[in-house]
């Protein structure tokens, strides 16, 4: 009974000795909450990641919207007084913000934490509106502090910010294409524009010669892009820059490319005049876009044209030409027999396109007609 007893004596006296440590750890807690509270913010860092060099919402910006959430200049104030959920969420309502995060340091530092937006195409819609979207296929506008470089789609058919099932589709097959794009230098440094078609498809205008690429819808993007990089090192390289006319890549293991004919290579004045004025409304529109414009190489978008530039030197060395065309729309192709895998053929007929590609300068030579000789009368006497 007396060994009973005693063991009863010790388990209550243990169960004392945690409910007084518990209570006296919630009291130290307490204290320190309330010490902390009435500590004063002593200053605030602010650190940015997403897009590189914090592009699109720097510093600045962000400072701006704690200081207008706030009501004045945050550091001074007791720690107490902030309310950081409400400053995050207000932190949030800037577009190109994604996420952010605040809270104080040990040393009341009141820490800042900003995930920027990264676009990933520029798009231009069929109603003469321009956007970003970025990975989650937010619409972002542009903006005053930078033009980004990226890969351009022109003929988008939606401007409206809630978009058709059809139209989202679409916006997800222009992600797609674009990182396909960017992840290859040799692309980023071929593809000037991509247009979409009436079919909700690709058309690629290169930045060096004057070829139609037809891509096709969204499918296949990585295989795609291969055959077209292929096609550019084994044929184009070797035959030249103006020999084919269009590139058709959109059918599995082979590639369908038309030879240029003589009315592929008609000079045009008129044309050429027009071609002219369009670039010169280009270069106005892209200067009205940013008070500021950037252009980077990273990881993403750095041009590696060795290869375009050997062969372009190349080229120039055997074909010399001053005159500038964008290839006209042609006939749409046949589906090419099914049992030619993995070949690279070309076709003779003519090609049809559903969409006009955009303006692009062609390397060929114009006609010219030789003077005709004119003999002066003479008087006989």
């Amino acid at each position: 009974m007396e060994n009973k007893k005693r063991y009863s004596i010790k388990k209550i006296l243990a169960a004392t000795a945690w409910i007084l440590l518990g209570c006296t750890s919630v009291v130290l807690l307490v204290a320190a909450i309330r010490k902390k509270d009435s500590e004063h913010c002593k200053a605030i860092e602010i650190n940015i990641t997403g897009a590189d060099n914090n592009l699109f919402v720097d510093e600045a910006d962000i400072m701006n919207s704690i200081k207008a959430i706030e009501q004045g200049n945050p550091v001074g104030k007791s720690i107490g007084s902030f309310n950081l959920e409400k400053m995050e969420a207000g932190l949030k309502k800037n577009i190109w913000v994604k996420g952010a995060e605040l809270f104080f340091d040990n040393n009341e530092v009141l820490r800042v934490k900003v995930q920027e937006r990264e676009p990933i195409a520029r798009i231009f819609t069929a109603g003469g509106n321009t956007f970003y979207i970025d990975q989650e296929l937010t619409m972002l506008p542009l903006s005053e502090k930078f033009s980004a470089r990226l890969p351009v789609f022109t003929n988008f058919p939606s401007d409206t910010k809630v978009l058709s099932k059809p139209d989202s589709i679409l916006l997800n097959d222009i992600k797609e294409v674009s990182l396909a794009i960017q992840k290859d230098s040799f692309c980023m440094a071929l593809i000037d524009q991509v247009d979409i078609t009436a079919r909700r498809e690709f058309e690629m205008i290169p930045k060096i010669g004057n070829q139609l690429i037809i891509f096709g819808n969204g499918s296949d993007v990585e295989e795609k892009f291969s055959k077209l990089k292929l096609f550019y090192k084994e044929v184009m390289a070797k035959a030249g820059w103006s020999n084919y006319s269009v590139i058709n890549v959109q059918y599995r293991n082979q590639v369908v490319a038309k030879k240029r004919g003589a009315e592929d290579v008609a000079a045009d004045a008129q044309r050429a005049l027009q071609i002219m004025q369009l670039i010169a409304e280009n270069a106005k529109q892209q200067a009205n876009d940013s008070l500021q414009i950037i252009q980077q190489d990273n990881e993403h978008n750095t041009a590696d044209s060795s290869m375009i530039q050997q062969s372009i030197e190349r080229e120039e060395s055997a074909q010399p030409s001053n005159t500038f065309e964008k290839p006209k729309p042609q006939d749409e192709p046949a589906k090419p027999p099914v049992a030619n895998t993995g070949a690279v053929s070309t076709a003779r007929t003519p090609v049809k396109q559903n969409a006009k590609p955009g303006p692009k300068p062609a390397t060929d030579k114009p006609i010219k007609q030789q003077p005709k000789a004119v003999m002066q009368k003479t008087n006989e006497y």
